[in-house]
């Protein structure tokens, strides 16, 4: 006699499991790993046969080193100054009910998915030369602190979303049941609400530092020549250099430290899941009482307005700030072609960029809601859980990845029969639609485990096939968190630059390229042109985030 009685209910869901593996697999594998092995493998092998060596030449340059060391120390610091001014907004953002608290909640959101290009010029317009600062008297400030700042301003959201999720659904009466037992409001919550945090305080520390460690566009614009990233050495090497074995090594680098980041963040999610004492985040907001919670609100609010909004503003009044005084000449300014910099008027840019991620989000859609179906699937044994472990990482694997490489590598890999797609339009949303994926796998992730499981099994007790199930028991449960994923798809899929920067055609440029290209042209109108379409791009944004905002769930949404 073989087998148990639930060996063919597993062998059953182990293929349906494998089944919806299938066409991520194959997309990741096509679209992801073969380009990224192809442009480093041709860095590593000529001449018949292979160059290990290499890495060692390469590693053990100067000037290498000091790329190296910059990448990992400015991440390290955004990470540090991002948790520690991130942590008070996410507590009042999820223990404080107050109004405009939706409003402020996407206002927070907005600079998370803002192109790294747009940020880069808002603080830019800020922080730079001819920028507000120095109009006010002030030395420009540039560099590392420039690129501290900007890193804080895109990542805050990290911490308010992860840390402030959590924080949200902890029941602050274990808290108050330790004050009435003696214990002071400092050892309170050091005692029972920090040990419950600290997952997702670590997990928001490890997601803000793998995007620090692998920044690209916010460190091209404000770090100069003299302070680069390993991203943005990668970019030089390929683009400007055409030294493929240095930017081969770079690669692997960089891949192998994401690799490692990534494995420490499925530990501390895992820890996270098991949390205890979590209630619904909707019955844990209250009014702010008493004038110590109102001054806790009234400094968060004013943090937000400094950290977050005044680069936005900044970013609206270089886009205004014309020739002749303030006005719409650098708008008017956009649906002209003159001047050499586009084939185009940079304002079709606008409308390439709306179709491109549109595409691209239908991509991200199919991938990512066929992989959380996978994933959220019961697991059957170790093996079964390791597959599923591996398989999440795998999603991962493109946030960290070299977005440079994947871009040259879609030149280098996808130029023959039946991948003939160099010169397709194709290419772009799905480099986009690489980016969307994870953000769809992980705001959906949650909903799909908080289905009950009862519900599945007794439709299929009922005679419906897994398909059925899935259209009459989940679809209609995570109906809105779809909603979300495809927002944040669509977000990302219009911001995404470094790989687009190397497929997007002359006559064909998205709003990213194109800022990037204004702002690498001397002369106030291109200045001004990159800061009005960066305006253009930041209110799209704004305005995907205030739709999601009006469609969240309290579970939608996992980072």
């Amino acid at each position: 006699m073989s087998g148990g009685p639930g060996t063919g209910s597993d062998a059953r869901r182990t293929a349906v499991r494998l089944g919806l593996m299938a066409v991520p697999a194959v997309f990741l594998a096509l679209f992801f790993a073969y380009p990224v092995a192809a442009i480093t493998a041709r860095g590593l092998h000529d001449g018949g046969r292979w160059h290990p060596e290499r890495f060692a030449q390469v590693l053990t340059d100067p000037g290498i080193g000091g790329v190296l060391w910059f990448t990992l120390w400015q991440a390290a610091a955004s990470t540090a100054l991002t948790v520690a001014l991130a942590l008070p907004g996410a507590y009042v953002l999820a223990r404080y009910d107050f109004p405009g608290r939706r409003v402020v909640r996407a206002v927070v959101t907005v600079p998370f998915v803002l192109p790294t290009v747009v940020v880069g010029s808002a603080f830019l317009g800020l922080l730079g030369r001819g920028g507000l600062l120095q109009e006010w008297g002030l030395p420009p400030v540039g560099g590392p602190p420039a690129i501290l700042l900007a890193h804080v301003f895109f990542n805050y959201a990290v911490v308010v979303r992860v840390v402030g999720g959590l924080w949200a659904q902890l029941d602050p009466r274990q808290e108050e049941a330790a004050r009435v037992l003696g214990a002071s409001r400092w050892a309170a919550w050091r005692a029972v609400t920090l040990p419950a945090l600290a997952p997702s305080v670590a997990a928001a520390a490890l997601t803000v530092f793998l995007f620090t460690f692998t920044s690209f566009g916010v460190v091209q614009i404000l770090g100069g020549p003299r302070h680069a990233t390993l991203e943005v050495e990668i970019y030089r090497q390929t683009a400007h250099l055409l030294d493929l074995p240095t930017a081969a090594v770079l690669t692997l680098v960089q891949f192998a430290a994401v690799a490692a980041l990534l494995a420490g963040h499925a530990r501390t999610v895992r820890r996270h899941r098991g949390t205890r004492g979590l209630v619904d985040a909707a019955g844990t907001a209250r009014r702010p009482r008493g004038a110590r919670q109102w001054a806790l609100l009234t400094a968060v609010l004013v943090q937000i307005a400094v950290l977050l909004v005044t680069p936005l503003a900044v970013l609206v009044e270089r886009s205004l700030n014309g020739p002749d005084g303030y006005g719409l000449a650098h708008y008017r300014a956009l649906a002209s072609a003159e001047g050499g910099t586009f084939a185009v008027a940079p304002l079709e840019a606008i409308g390439n960029s709306l179709a491109y991620a549109a595409v691209a989000t239908g991509i991200a859609l199919v991938v990512g809601g066929l992989a959380a179906v996978a994933l959220t699937l019961p697991e059957s044994g170790r093996r079964a859980g390791r597959l599923v472990r591996g398989f999440d990482a795998l999603l991962m694997l493109p946030l960290g990845t070299s977005a440079v490489t994947v871009g040259f590598g879609f030149l280098i890999a996808l130029d023959e029969p039946p991948l003939d797609l160099r010169s397709s339009w194709i290419l772009v949303p799905l480099a986009q639609a690489l980016v969307g994926v994870p953000f769809v796998v992980r705001t959906l992730l949650p909903v799909l485990r908080a289905v009950d499981d009862r519900l599945r099994e007794a439709a299929a007790v009922l005679g419906a096939s897994p398909a059925r199930v899935w259209r009459e028991v989940d679809l209609p449960l995570v109906r809105r968190a779809l909603l979300v994923a495809a927002g944040f798809a669509f977000a990302v899929s219009l911001g995404e630059f470094g790989a687009t920067v190397f497929i997007a055609r002359a006559d064909a440029p998205t709003l990213p390229v194109a800022v990037a290209r204004l702002l690498g042209r001397a002369g106030e109108a291109n200045y001004g042109q990159a800061m009005a379409l960066s305006t253009v791009l930041m209110l799209v944004c704004a305005a995907v985030l205030l739709a999601l905002e009006s469609v969240r769930t309290d579970r939608s949404g996992e980072l």
